[in-house]
């Protein structure tokens, strides 16, 4: 995709990444001589009119809400325009890698390092609770580990503000796997959804894994239902048991049970590691990934070449291919993303690539850059149509290795083991989900209409939609469920 030279007055000197909706760019503020990133959006007629808007809305709160905050663990933000294509917020320029790089390279760390972490995380998220800003989407991905050992928030994209007109009360915003039950189940919220993902991010840190996986109608039940097991207790952890209570508060199922602020779970942290905290996460950690500047900061701008000018080096760039990949695999995968995002997918899927091991992780990395809710469900099903269960499956091996890697296979649950979901059946109208809806509810409770609701976006054909149904309730009553649901008429 072309490029262009300056975004206001901002120069464009390299790309950062691609997302579904515009890609972060560097650039260089010639009035303060700085370097900065520019996350932009861009107008897309070919989208829905409501996709659209949505998308703005979310853009602009972004800035407003980080923009109110100062803070060295928060991504600071500096300005918004619109030249009327693209939108841009100007942010601060951070060296580094979020912490689902390391949590996917397997990445350990002690426990001084994850009492800082989550320290950090505390601290700074203290200080956006008391200027009225609410996150409501910590997960890793959404954390920058730095070259110096400190984490920077980032992406308030869906954040509430005490003057935001994006909050309602019954809606779904955030990432499953780190949403507090209340989001799920469409109630108010406060600060303690971010303290609850906090805890689901330090769960991850102790674990391996977060507290509860698998599908998105089985995971809502989960989160609103069971009690996880404490992290030291999961097999592959290394233990630290220390710390289980203070995660077990934090991810309380009624917000009144949690920690009342950042201070009260930093404060508990410290003191379960029983020692002075660091002041940052050891080198040791810090570097078990090679920082961005110590290979190539940025994907630089193509110039324009002249006619009969040799042709700019093929490794490098948006366009390169990674290595460790089968390329029809890669293709197969861009021709699903493309179907939800157009030509972006393209450069989404080999920049991705360059950084996930296997399919399910290189899924799971997409579909965190779809914005819309519908379309990044629809695209991680197909991963279980695929029936993808090999951790390295469509990756290469490297030279002189055995062609294993040491990525987890991707989560299993739910009634169907192969991971294919049935297909068929006739099509359900609005009456059968009523109906299907005070089914649920006996085994599911109040989120029995957003678990049927969610469910129906992903398909509204009976048998596929009822297996989705029966994998959100015990696996116990499955079977009475599905009897049940092939009772309406």
């Amino acid at each position: 995709m072309a490029h262009p030279e300056k975004l206001g007055k901002y120069r464009i000197t390299g790309v950062l990444g691609e997302g579904a909706m515009g890609v972060v760019y560097r650039g260089f503020d010639p009035d303060i001589r700085r370097v900065v990133a520019l996350k932009t959006i861009r107008h897309q007629p070919g989208l829905a009119p409501e996709a659209t808007a949505q998308a703005a809305a979310r853009f602009r709160n972004e800035a407003q809400a980080a923009g109110r905050l100062l803070h060295p663990g928060i991504v600071g933000v500096y300005d918004f325009g619109d030249d009327g294509q693209v939108a841009y917020i100007a942010m601060e320029y951070v060296e580094g890698h979020t912490l689902s790089a390391y949590l996917q390279q397997r990445v350990s760390f002690s426990e001084p390092d994850i009492a800082c972490i989550v320290s950090q995380l505390c601290e700074a998220l203290g200080h956006a609770h008391e200027n009225g800003v609410w996150h409501r989407d910590i997960k890793p991905s959404n954390v920058i580990m730095t070259k110096a050992g400190r984490v920077k928030i980032a992406d308030f994209g869906i954040a509430r503000t005490d003057n935001t007109g994006l909050t309602m009360a019954n809606s779904v915003l955030g990432t499953p796997m780190y949403m507090a039950p209340e989001q799920f189940m469409g109630r108010p919220i406060d600060h303690r959804v971010d303290l609850y993902g906090v805890g689901v991010v330090m769960y991850q840190l102790l674990a391996g894994r977060p507290p509860f996986v698998g599908p998105p109608e089985a995971l809502m039940y989960k989160v609103v239902n069971e009690i996880p097991m404490p992290p030291s207790t999961v097999e592959g952890s290394r233990g630290f048991a220390a710390f289980d209570a203070a995660v077990a508060r934090a991810l309380a199922k009624d917000p009144v049970e949690r920690w009342p602020n950042g201070a009260g779970f930093r404060e508990a942290v410290t003191k379960a590691l029983g020692q002075p905290l660091p002041a940052a996460v050891s080198r040791e950690a810090v570097y078990a990934l090679p920082m961005p500047s110590d290979f190539a900061p940025t994907e630089r701008i193509p110039t324009q070449h002249k006619a009969g000018a040799a042709p700019p080096p093929t490794g490098t760039g948006t366009g390169a291919t990674p290595t460790h990949w089968d390329p029809s695999v890669l293709a197969k995968v861009e021709a699903t993303l493309a179907k939800h995002v157009g030509p972006l997918a393209a450069v989404m899927v080999r920049r991705a690539a360059r950084e996930c091991l296997d399919v399910p992780s290189l899924y799971q990395r997409l579909g965190e850059q779809i914005t819309q809710q519908s379309a990044r469900e629809a695209f991680l099903q197909h991963l279980q149509g695929t029936g993808s269960g090999s951790g390295t499956a469509g990756v290469a091996p490297t030279p002189g290795s055995t062609g294993h890697h040491r990525v987890a296979p991707p989560p299993t649950g739910g009634s169907h083991p192969t991971g294919v979901i049935p297909s068929g059946g006739p099509p359900v109208g609005e009456a059968w989900l009523e109906q299907a809806v005070r089914l649920m509810a006996a085994h599911v409770g109040p989120i029995a209409k957003v678990v049927v609701r969610r469910a129906a976006e992903r398909t509204r054909q009976r048998d596929a939609l009822c297996a989705l149904l029966a994998e959100a309730v015990p696996e116990a009553a499955r079977q009475k469920l599905l009897t049940e649901l092939a009772r309406i008429a």
